[in-house]
């Protein structure tokens, strides 16, 4: 059913510093003085659409059903790149046509994706520079106030998505890599925990990350011992790596994109 106060979710890599992310509230506002408007984040690393992804992936599932939400990670504004709205069912989108949705799409197929072409549910005029501000948030406004997306634009089926950044799965072992590294300093891997599980339990494995190799996964971040990086299953149930009280990415000089392998030892 629909919410008292529709739900507008917000993330961003405007930080909140500047005005940026309080404007796109301020116009979300204007036009559904209704809205219940909720930051997710506004801190994703500046233009980085993978871990927006990632993150709004993360998210979406814990809001109530009707949320709409307003993702802006455009490394493209001002250029030719789309626009686009997309409903899942009990949740939707707008956003730039630059993947930002990948990991959303991955887990439930979209029921419909348009271009947001229409001028009237966009600012007057749009800045090259500012496209959350006068094309996306009014766009995430006029849908929380009830307009259907059909009406925004002709449907798109040709969206852009990210490349799949899938683990290769061989009989001994997993490769994987590094995705991100969150503001705790964990390491978050692709690698998630039904395919380390199939693996370990056939044996006892090894795990290593650029050249260390770590020397036990845990439950929680409490069974970490002082100076020791332990392996782990995160909130989102992919392999982690963390520190006791300090940063894992730190500790291992490590980044995002570093291999991770996962052997069984013979």
């Amino acid at each position: 059913g629909t919410m008292s106060r529709p739900v507008v979710a917000l993330l961003t890599d405007f930080g909140t510093s500047d005005h940026y992310s309080g404007v796109i509230k301020g116009v979300v506002l204007d036009i559904c003085p209704d809205a219940n408007v909720v930051d997710i984040a506004h801190d994703v690393p500046p233009h980085d659409v993978m871990t927006a992804s990632l993150e709004l992936a993360a998210a979406y599932k814990y809001f109530p059903p009707g949320t709409v939400f307003l993702v802006v990670v455009d490394p493209g504004v001002g250029s030719d790149r789309r626009a686009l709205a997309a409903d899942i069912g009990n949740y939707r989108f707008v956003a730039p046509d630059n993947g930002v949705v990948t990991d959303v799409f991955r887990e439930r197929s979209p029921q419909l994706v348009v271009e947001l072409t229409e001028r009237r549910y966009a600012r007057p005029t749009v800045s090259r520079t500012f496209e959350g501000r006068d094309r996306f948030a009014p766009a995430a406004a006029w849908i929380a106030k009830g307009v259907h997306l059909s009406a925004f634009g002709r449907q798109l089926t040709d969206y852009q998505l990210l490349e799949a950044r899938d683990p290769l799965v061989e009989n001994d072992r997993i490769v994987g890599e590094v995705l991100l590294i969150d503001r705790f300093g964990n390491i978050v891997t692709n690698i998630g925990r039904k395919m380390f599980n199939r693996l370990a339990e056939r044996g006892s494995i090894q795990v290593e990350i650029g050249n260390e190799r770590i020397g036990r996964v845990v439950e929680t971040y409490s069974d970490i011992g002082v100076d020791e990086v332990c392996g782990l299953f995160g909130s989102t149930e992919r392999l982690e790596f963390a520190a006791n009280a300090e940063s894992a990415a730190e500790h291992l000089s490590v980044e995002s994109g570093f291999p991770v392998i996962v052997r069984r030892q013979k």
